[in-house]
């Protein structure tokens, strides 16, 4: 068999890594390449044979303390071929000395341990059929009336790393819909909910509390319409639980949260939806 030649994936070719991630039914969102490559342009990584995509992974340097690792495939008919080490060890060496984050298949956890992850706490995901409400809270104002400082301090209480760059993306993305709860002057709940493969995901929701976020969630929906809906929730954060339970929707399916190390404290009583799997 052709030797595996691993090489950057240029930005306007992350799509393959997405159509992957689609075809293992990871549904991710119509507009999702862009935002991923602004995070770190150099962290996709394609493994190819014979000039073809045998392989793809990514590891995107947030700072210099904190990376993520997704889009970890390997093409079936190449699978337990050692393709996959491969691939998987150019994105390590990107990270450099840096802590690294993912969202595995629960099934992997063994395999990524011996890496050095270690499991933080399970995101499950939540899906259903949801009705959107005849008009949105009133209290509730687009997201990007809010001063951009505001948004990114409050993101960075509940994510290992500042990510300014994406989330600047995520929320100016054509397609994608913020929203913002204020409280007291103070940024209360925040949310984004984007078009995916199959309906829609809400990601990140972040609030003080569960009647926040689901303020929040009632004028994302309202934005959306009536559809398909999906939410990634800490499995150690009860009130998302609820929440999701409360809009009718049933868990799909379940990623392990693991860490190479130790990271900043973070708040995670307040995070009712996961970002992204791929990118944290």
């Amino acid at each position: 068999m052709s030797d595996l030649q691993i090489r950057n994936l240029r930005p306007e070719e992350i799509f393959l890594a997405i159509d992957w991630a689609a075809a293992e039914g990871w549904n991710p969102g119509l507009s999702d390449a862009g935002c991923f490559a602004v995070a770190d342009a150099q962290g996709f990584f394609v493994g190819e044979i014979d000039g073809e995509p045998a392989a793809t992974i990514s590891c995107v340097n947030y700072d210099d303390r904190f990376a993520f690792l997704g889009f970890y495939i390997v093409r079936a008919d190449l699978r337990g071929s050692g393709h996959g080490l491969r691939i998987w060890d150019a994105a390590i060496a990107h990270a450099g000395s840096r802590v690294i984050g993912l969202d595995g298949v629960v099934a992997q956890q063994d395999n990524y341990r011996k890496s050095g992850f270690q499991l933080a706490y399970a995101n499950i995901r939540y899906g259903g059929i949801v009705a959107a409400p005849l008009r949105p809270p009133a209290d509730v104002v687009a997201l990007d009336t809010i001063p951009f400082a505001l948004v990114e301090a409050d993101d960075a209480t509940v994510f290992p790393a500042r990510r300014s760059a994406f989330l600047r993306a995520w929320i100016n993305t054509s397609g994608h819909v913020g929203r913002a709860l204020v409280r007291d002057g103070k940024l209360a709940a925040w949310g984004v909910i984007r078009p995916c493969r199959t309906g829609h995901k809400i990601g990140p929701l972040v609030a003080d509390d569960r009647a926040a976020a689901e303020a929040i969630v009632q004028a994302l929906l309202a934005s959306a319409g009536i559809g398909e809906v999906f939410l990634d929730v800490p499995a150690v954060n009860p009130e998302a639980i609820a929440l999701a339970e409360a809009l009718g929707l049933k868990p799909v399916f379940e990623t392990a949260r693991m860490y190479t190390g130790l990271i900043a404290p973070l708040r995670i009583e307040r995070v009712f939806g996961v970002t992204s799997f791929e990118l944290g």
